[in-house]
């Protein structure tokens, strides 16, 4: 399963150009059609703005794309037998020739592979509420501490357990910074309500520790830069309190479990915040795009 990478990334690459890789799944599970393409098309196009080249990553009849043109996004767009895919699937997807939209842990394995270096997302996976019951927890913690790659986000999903995914991430070794910011975000809140133990405040800075993991030559773990959404942009902390905690009622009332808690609390969220939340979302992940790309500069200038 080797991974098949376009003519523009893998020159990028071979010249030590910055590059981004941007996971599908907010193509094909996040977005709701025809706006699903054109934020695609927009994150892609901001990533080229900063200087870098976009490397969107997806499975594609059995094959790992590393950098889609616009048919083959308007494919994962379409969400007909689009698979939603974390790094365990890449196998069986490959051996079934089917087609799915990488999430952040398939994306960061491929772009990790492809010899791509930094990586923007809007927030990570982690430890579900009700944990000690449930043994719930993301595939992206397990793989970001032996995946070296850079993951600027905005921290990990608000529906979650906020503190037990930190004490998760500094179990499994995973180095995580605050980017201008000493408090961790919240996906749509810029506040967690919780510390980060260590602050970076330009691109260069966070260059200067990825070079530093590859001196140190410790385990293969990655670097999460925590990248809050702006304050005018996030959602309105009261109401994202208020109608999260009607979500978690609902959850329970309704008997759903597993896999299937996540995309109920978050389409709860998007329906009960009139788009608010959604709006959140997106602006979260354009600012980490942007933000990667300097990244990606940063660490390919090699200063």
């Amino acid at each position: 399963m080797v991974p098949m990478v376009s003519e523009e990334v893998r020159e990028a690459i071979a010249a030590g150009r910055p590059v981004v890789a941007l996971e599908s799944t907010i193509i094909a599970h996040g977005l709701p059609r025809p706006r699903n393409l054109r934020v695609a098309l927009e994150l892609e196009a901001a990533v080229r703005q900063e200087g870098a080249v976009p490397a969107t990553i997806a499975v594609l009849d059995g094959r790992p794309r590393i950098g889609l043109d616009e048919e083959q996004l308007e494919r994962i767009g379409s969400g007909e037998g689009i698979r939603k895919l974390g790094h365990r699937d890449l196998p069986l997807v490959a051996a079934a020739g089917a087609s799915g939209a990488t999430t952040v842990s398939a994306t960061a394995l491929l772009a990790a592979l492809a010899g791509i270096r930094v990586f923007a997302t809007g927030g990570l996976g982690g430890v579900h509420r009700e944990w000690t019951v449930t043994q719930d927890e993301s595939a992206d913690l397990g793989l970001l501490a032996r995946t070296r790659i850079t993951v600027v986000c905005a921290g990990v999903k608000s529906i979650l357990d906020v503190p037990a995914t930190l004490q998760r991430l500094e179990t499994l070794g995973v180095a995580v910074a605050g980017y201008g910011t000493d408090r961790f975000p919240g996906f749509y809140l810029s506040d967690s309500g919780h510390p980060v133990d260590w602050r970076l405040d330009t691109p260069e800075q966070v260059a200067q520790v990825m070079r530093a993991q590859d001196a140190l030559g410790g385990p293969e773990s990655a670097l999460i830069v925590a990248h809050p959404v702006a304050e005018d942009e996030q959602l309105d902390p009261g109401v994202h309190a208020r109608v999260l905690d009607e979500a978690l009622r609902a959850c329970a009332a309704e008997g759903v479990t597993g896999q299937g808690v996540t995309p109920f609390l978050l389409d709860h969220l998007v329906r009960h915040t009139d788009g608010a939340s959604l709006a959140a979302n997106l602006a979260a992940v354009r600012g980490n795009v942007r933000l990667a790309a300097r990244v990606a500069s940063a660490w390919a200038a090699g200063e």
